[in-house]
């Protein structure tokens, strides 16, 4: 302990103490194919440079015996980082592996990452802090599909340095031509992708070849060591001349004479009787004083954790974000974005996502997609989706604005990821392209007459009444019934039906699963429009998936939203079908026919569950009149 310290090694303390704190910092990621040998690799270079502590190497020893993948007496370098127990008995990597570590010349952070695709996620979470990428190639495999995605992934998050490293070259005896084979196509494949440098080295990972030490068994290569390298390539230094960013994370409130902002510098600087702006509703003050733990500062830059306190009283919170009041970010409800999309599930325009940046969560719906990223060649390929690991540029539209600055400006605050409604699992990560300008351009008409006039007008409470079940079904029929009853009952209705619809708002739709999405956008929207004018809306359609009858019910707002299952048995369906689908759909010769080769999700907790067999439609018709009755839905406003 220091205060048993010899006082004249005290000096020496601080001075070592001082060296750690200015050294740079590298953040770097290991990434490529499976069992390229990423772990290993950074393994033995911990290994190699006497960072493993003796209890560790002993246990690492114990392990290598029960889990290695190498042979008994040797160490399997790859458990330094594998430190999952399923990770140890596949042996590869599932969950992205830290490590800290430092030499005399510099502190690094090394992220390692899966390779496998299922786990591509976990790539772009280590890539999106990174300053270089080890990317891994088995030399015996070449340049696989999965070196590709994940040299465009770097490329898209900013990743400005790659070191090539061919490794497993013990295995091919060295073999010269081989490497430079696989450093010629990695060059012309990443050439377009904007990376700073690409230092390519031969390397064993298991064996140490040209890892910390030059290795006599190559000696046609001239390049440095990957050590070497690593502490010698630039790292990405604190640019104070950025606008700067703040967001908020925390209003700091211990007593009655202290409130300030705390959060963490995202770019630039700020300085006491510096101005500052909110971001999206333009109020401006200046700061007061820049407190941290240690005290007061007269600034701060980039990266370092501060509580700002403010000479004006602004009502701020969590989410907010200060900025300089000359070069702001963007406020903005469309913008285009690359997205790297992670899901089992495909991505749908029109489908409705939760959008979550470093200060915003508001529900957000890809509108288009522009294009699909070939990760083979880089060239751009019309697609209607975005499947797993998958990269497209799509436009994408916001419930309400949002503040960003375009990712290449700054990483932290043009980033975003989209959560799945139902589930809650993270299903694709963005970065902001750019604005789009149209946007800027449209707001709301403010509106004398009022949704609520409209419907007192016509005495009645407006609502949606959602019909979904499986073609044939009879959703149409029950809907047509429930409209003769509050027609004769003198309400004001519309009815929107499936078939009808499609030969005019959505002819232009085809049955696939894209298209589906689309076309219950569009009815929900006009549903909405209905309700607003005061109607009772009767909506009859397959809607197959639970995402998009969640999005129609949460778009509609105040209104009464009432899902109706018609619950019909698929062969029961079948043995009515008029038009003769079914017959088609399971002869081939009609693609995508719901319940057939395209799937039904059945709702989980619908209002109104409703078995057709036994039950005549204007039975079930009368059924719903009186659950609306009941629910006050069909009373008189006024």
């Amino acid at each position: 302990m220091v205060d048993n310290m010899p006082s004249e090694q005290l000096p020496n303390l601080s001075r070592i103490l001082h060296e750690q704190e200015n050294k740079s910092l590298l953040r770097f990621l290991t990434c490529g194919s499976v069992d390229d040998g990423k772990s290993t690799l950074i393994g033995r270079l911990l290994y190699d440079t006497k960072l493993i502590f003796d209890d560790h190497l002993a246990a690492l020893r114990r392990d290598s015996a029960r889990h290695g993948t190498t042979s008994s007496d040797d160490i399997d370098f790859a458990l330094l980082l594998d430190g999952l127990e399923a990770e140890r008995e596949q042996g590869i990597t599932i969950d992205v592996a830290y490590r800290f570590f430092a030499t005399e010349r510099r502190k690094f952070i090394v992220a390692d990452t899966p390779g496998h695709e299922e786990y591509t996620r976990n790539m772009a979470t280590g890539a999106s802090t990174a300053d270089l990428a080890v990317m891994l190639v088995d030399i015996r495999k070449g340049i696989l599909p999965q070196t590709r995605r994940h040299s465009c992934i770097a490329s898209l998050l900013r990743v400005p340095h790659i070191v090539l490293a061919v490794n497993k070259i013990d295995l091919v005896s060295f073999d010269q031509e081989k490497f430079e084979d696989i450093v010629a196509e990695y060059r012309r494949f990443a050439s377009d992708l904007g990376f700073t440098s690409i230092c390519p080295i031969p390397v064993s990972a298991r064996f140490g070849d040209n890892v910390i030490e030059k290795s006599t068994n190559t000696p046609w290569y001239e390049g440095p060591t990957l050590l070497q390298h690593l502490e010698t390539v630039p790292a990405t230094s604190v640019d104070a001349s950025k606008p700067f960013r703040f967001p908020i994370q925390l209003v700091s409130r211990p007593n009655s004479d202290f409130r300030g902002f705390s959060g963490q510098v995202a770019a630039g600087r700020i300085g006491v009787g510096d101005p500052v702006v909110v971001a999206k509703s333009g109020r401006m003050s200046k700061v007061m004083k820049i407190s941290t733990y240690d005290g007061f500062l007269p600034q701060a830059v980039e990266g370092q954790a501060i509580t700002l306190l403010l000479e004006d009283e602004l009502d701020l919170s969590r989410g907010d974000m200060l900025v300089a009041p000359k070069g702001r970010p963007h406020v903005s409800d469309q913008f285009q974005a690359n997205i790297i999309w992670f899901d089992k599930e495909p991505m749908f325009p029109g489908r409705s996502y939760i959008l979550k940046t470093e200060t915003d969560s508001v529900d957000a719906t890809i509108t288009s997609l522009r294009y699909q990223i070939d990760v083979a060649d880089l060239g751009h390929v019309a697609s209607k989706t975005l499947r797993m690991n998958e990269i497209g540029t799509c436009n994408v539209a916001t419930q309400a604005p949002i503040v960003f600055d375009s990712y290449g400006d700054n990483r932290l605050v043009g980033n975003f990821i989209l959560i799945d409604r139902l589930t809650n699992r993270t299903v694709g990560a963005g970065m902001i392209n750019f604005p789009l300008r149209r946007a800027d351009n449209l707001h709301w008409q403010t509106l004398e007459v009022t949704a609520q006039a409209r419907a007192n007008l016509l005495r009645q409470r407006p609502a949606i009444v959602w019909f979904t079940g499986f073609s044939g079904s009879g959703k149409s029929t029950i809907a047509n019934n429930l409209e003769k009853l509050l027609h004769a009952k003198g309400r004001h209705t519309c009815l929107l039906d499936g078939d009808n619809v499609r030969h005019g708002l959505c002819r232009d739709l085809g049955f696939t699963d894209e298209d589906r999405v689309e076309n219950i956008r569009r009815v929900a929207e006009v549903a909405k429009l209905m309700a607003d004018a005061g109607l009772i809306v009767l909506v009859a359609f397959i809607s197959p998936f639970r995402s998009e009858r969640q999005m129609a019910r949460d778009l509609m707002g105040s209104h009464d939203f009432i899902e109706v299952f018609i619950d019909t048995p698929i062969e029961e369906c079948a043995r009515r079908d008029p038009k003769g689908l079914y017959a088609k759909a399971r002869a081939g010769m009609l693609l995508n026919f719901t319940g057939i080769d395209s799937s039904y999700e059945a709702p989980e907790k619908p209002d109104m569950h409703l078995q057709t067999v036994g039950s005549s439609p204007q039975e079930l018709a009368i059924a719903i009149e009186e659950f609306l009755e009941r629910q006050g839905r069909d009373l008189d406003e006024t």
